[in-house]
């Protein structure tokens, strides 16, 4: 499916519950006590009759799609829940590759962002309330990205894949990625601020 196709039929969406469309679909949000945690992506990629995918390569041969939960505070505005993943960082393929053949670019240069709000744990309601395209196509936060690609990659040659944390990067930061303390793998997460500027809200 071609981009274009999708951010229309997506935009279609805005506004409707994604809980209801999980059931509509069979896709399941709990199972026992264990909440499925990519429901809401996998509920987009059924509508659009897509295959349910994590590979490192784009989803759809040539685009990204990443799905985000926001959150209401107190006083009603609208800002971003947490850290959205990107990619998985693979040492070897991250210490090899430039930024420019990187999957951390790749995955950045076309992406379609959509934003859920997250109401509560129990997840009974979630409303899709934004669809945005992405393409890193800003100079400023381009050369930004780059920076923490390096300043990674320079992390593990120097000192070793284990020192990456998650106190580095300025709009991505490389840090663990798993179930609980001590998990070996990492990857690539846009800060919440990034996230915000690729959906066009105001950072808050």
């Amino acid at each position: 499916m071609e981009r274009d196709d999708a951010i229309r039929r997506l935009k279609e969406l805005e506004g409707t519950d994604l809980v209801q469309l999980a059931r509509k679909y069979n896709v399941t949000i709990w199972k026992g006590d264990k909440k499925n945690k990519g429901w809401a992506g996998h509920v987009l990629e059924r509508y659009l009759g897509l295959p349910i995918n994590s590979a490192q390569s784009p989803n759809f041969g040539s685009w990204e799609l990443k799905i985000v939960p926001l959150k209401r505070l107190a006083n009603g505005t609208i800002t971003v829940k947490e850290t959205m993943a990107i990619t998985m960082i693979d040492p070897y393929n991250v210490d090899n590759t430039p930024f420019e053949q990187s999957h951390l670019l790749s995955k950045l240069q076309k992406a379609v962002v959509c934003a859920r709000l997250f109401e509560s744990q129990e997840e009974e309601r979630s409303l899709l309330l934004r669809v945005a395209t992405f393409d890193l196509n800003d100079r400023d936060l381009y050369e930004q990205v780059k920076r923490d690609y390096e300043e990674t990659r320079n992390c593990i040659r120097t000192r070793g894949f284990e020192h990456l944390t998650g106190a580095m990067g300025v709009l991505v930061q490389p840090r663990t990625k798993g179930a609980g303390h001590g998990s070996t793998s990492r990857a690539f997460y846009a800060r919440k601020q990034f996230v915000a500027k690729m959906l066009g809200m105001e950072k808050g």
